[in-house]
């Protein structure tokens, strides 16, 4: 009898070890989760529908401005046209280059600044008419208020 229970627990772990290898190696096979499926169109979409980031060209009358600033700096020669063909492309990136900075397509902020192109702040609020005169006399400050300072500092007169 005792021959016949370990004969039955032998069979059992037998197929209960089939069957795990069985599970095992089934899971193995095709089965996502929904998670996993979202990512892989996602995936599939992104490499369809590719957002273009950045600015893809420049205005004809900036490329002029560029051009005019490059040929004042004898990276350019010729007249300006306003057309940012391979020419003007690789006068800017031997600018860039020159400077010291990365050469890319599109010209760098600061190769612009130095061109003399940079940002303009003359019609900024408060720029015009304005003065910075100098600030009036130590004497002109009325005794009392001179004092308040002097004792709010603890400076002793």
């Amino acid at each position: 009898m005792t021959q016949d229970v370990y004969r039955i627990h032998f069979v059992l772990a037998l197929l209960i070890g089939a069957g795990i290898f069985a599970c095992s190696a089934n899971a193995s096979s095709v089965h996502h989760t929904s998670s996993q499926s979202a990512h892989h169109s996602r995936r599939i979409l992104s490499k369809r529908y590719h957002r273009v980031r950045g600015q893809q060209s420049i205005e004809p009358d900036r490329v002029m401005q560029i051009q005019q600033a490059l040929i004042r700096e004898h990276y350019l020669s010729g007249e300006a046209t306003g057309k940012w063909d391979s020419t003007t492309i690789a006068a800017m990136q031997k600018y860039q280059a020159d400077q010291g900075w990365q050469t890319k397509l599109m010209p760098d902020s600061r190769a612009l600044k130095k061109l003399g192109l940079g940002p303009d702040y003359s019609s900024a609020l408060n720029a015009k008419d304005s003065s910075f005169s100098e600030p009036p006399p130590a004497s002109t400050i009325p005794a009392q208020q001179e004092s308040g300072f002097a004792a709010a500092s603890g400076v002793n007169q």
